[in-house]
């Protein structure tokens, strides 16, 4: 994974996941619980504490070192993690594609930083994994995830019905991709390459 850090405005830089950050990943899911609801899946009151972080940090940071995912977090000027973005379902060869998932915490929310994060995460893609595009996907009414998308270069491919199983009930989706380059595969053929 790339060790660089993105500034993103005064305070806020992203960069990649640590085991550190269960404590801030469970204190910033927490607060942002209500104000994220409609967008996400229901999850066990497990999943908002530090051993519940730490568990899915496991798993991101296992899933990296086998060339699956790229996990990062949005840090604050403390390094205390507040919001998440990561590059899952990698695959190399002839496809070469991730889909991205985000998501930035309430208190920072509205302010431009996912569109400046998704903007380093689609270069990471494209500079250190040779992507050659990254997929995205958004509930029919997320609005303002679909302006982040839109202005970090993303187009719409189409719509997925019942695609994923958000907020209690199986929910209409629309899919989005950016394609990366058009130039012919370089680096490596079946896996991405983690430093």
């Amino acid at each position: 994974m790339t060790t660089d850090i993105h500034l993103l405005g005064t305070e806020i830089r992203l960069r990649p996941a640590t085991m550190a950050d269960a404590a801030s990943l469970a204190d910033s899911l927490t607060r942002s619980r209500a104000y994220m609801q409609p967008w996400e899946p229901v999850r066990p009151d497990a999943f908002y504490t530090e051993k519940g972080q730490q568990e899915r940090l496991a798993g991101l940071l296992a899933d990296h070192e086998a060339g699956r995912v790229m996990p990062w977090v949005l840090a604050d000027a403390d390094d205390r993690a507040t919001g998440g973005f990561t590059l899952t379902n990698i695959v190399m060869g002839p496809f070469r594609s991730a889909s991205l998932g985000y998501w930035v915490d309430v208190d920072h929310a509205g302010r431009g930083l996912a569109t400046a994060a998704v903007a380093q995460v689609c270069a990471a893609a494209r500079d250190v994994l040779r992507l050659h595009r990254v997929e995205a996907s958004t509930l029919l009414d997320n609005v303002a995830s679909q302006r982040v998308l839109a202005k970090s270069g993303f187009e719409v491919i189409g719509m997925a019905p019942r695609y994923l199983h958000i907020n209690g009930q199986w929910r209409d989706h629309r899919l989005f991709q950016r394609i990366l380059h058009d130039g012919p595969v370089e680096g490596p053929v079946d896996r991405p390459s983690a430093g």
